[in-house]
């Protein structure tokens, strides 16, 4: 596929091919990865800001911000279950299948990683596929809550929709007054209260998560950002641990991020159009070294 690119792109694809090449990836990939599934991200290129997304410490103590969060995600969740994987997260897989690429770190709550049909994923952030109640931690799957908030607010969703704004992970943005009419449903085992399964703002990324993370980013002999700004720490922290360990970084995104100084090499572009082609080159480059070794 090289040569036939834009010559820009071209360009993009063999400056990450000559930094990656030979050398065994864990990539890190962030919302941008999934923009072109659908899934707005939040603090992409031509992005305005968003309002205050949900705080882990207030949705635990006040209802009135879980009323708040389920609100919106009830109208944001057929958009964000509907998503399908896009060519980025295909390259993902097939960079795996190939044996370049160790495994994956997602900062993403949509889990297209492993809908593409990537093996290894860790979700740093978990996933909103599954919810968890807070008081006896019994797990139920997102639809069948849904399902649940559906049959408890007849025609709701109708009216809702009308003001549907998408958000980031799901959410949306709504009036105070549909907000209030939303009854929440509860725990179908104890009556507790609903959480999503996943980590908001200001919440803390599990142990063991991070201990797998860890595990897997220790197989790195580079590390490939796709799609992350690195703003926040749950994903910066595995660049600066590649720099400290001279393991070279490379990025793709559209916009800045906050290791542009560390990275060996920033592709400004689509995740979508920079990695098929840079997975076919690695991949006939490992198929190349194998037939040498042998």
């Amino acid at each position: 596929m090289l040569g036939l690119l834009e010559p820009s792109l071209d360009r993009d694809v063999a400056a990450l091919g000559a930094v990656l090449r030979g050398r065994r990836l864990v990539v890190l990939t962030g919302a941008g990865c999934s923009t072109e599934s659908g899934i707005p991200d939040y603090r992409g290129a031509g992005r305005s800001p968003s309002k205050t997304p949900i705080q882990h410490d207030a949705f635990l103590r006040r209802p009135e911000v879980r009323r708040r969060y389920w609100a919106r995600a009830t109208v944001g969740w057929a958009r964000f279950h509907g998503a399908r994987p896009n060519a980025a997260h295909d390259a993902l897989a097939a960079l795996e299948r190939t044996g370049v690429l160790a495994g994956l770190i997602t900062q993403n709550v949509d889990r297209l990683h492993s809908a593409a049909g990537s093996q290894r994923v860790v979700e740093l952030h978990g996933a909103l596929a599954e919810v968890r109640c807070l008081s006896c931690g019994r797990v139920e799957p997102r639809a069948s809550v849904h399902r649940r908030l559906l049959a408890v607010n007849p025609e709701w969703l109708a009216r809702a929709t009308v003001h549907l704004d998408p958000r980031p992970d799901g959410d949306a943005e709504l009036p105070d007054a549909l907000v209030d009419e939303l009854q929440v449903v509860s725990c179908l085992a104890c009556a507790g209260a609903l959480k999503p399964d996943v980590v908001f703002f200001g919440g803390s990324v599990a142990e063991t998560t991070l201990a797998a993370a860890w595990s897997l980013f220790d197989q790195a002999e580079a590390l490939l950002v796709v799609g992350s700004s690195l703003a926040v720490w749950s994903g910066y922290r595995f660049v600066r641990s590649a720099s400290e360990r001279g393991v070279p970084v490379a990025i793709v995104n559209l916009g800045p991020t906050r290791a542009d100084a560390e990275a060996a090499v920033r592709v400004a572009a689509r995740a979508g159009a920079v990695l098929p082609p840079l997975v076919e080159l690695l991949g006939r480059t490992q198929v190349q070294t194998r037939g040498q070794a042998l």
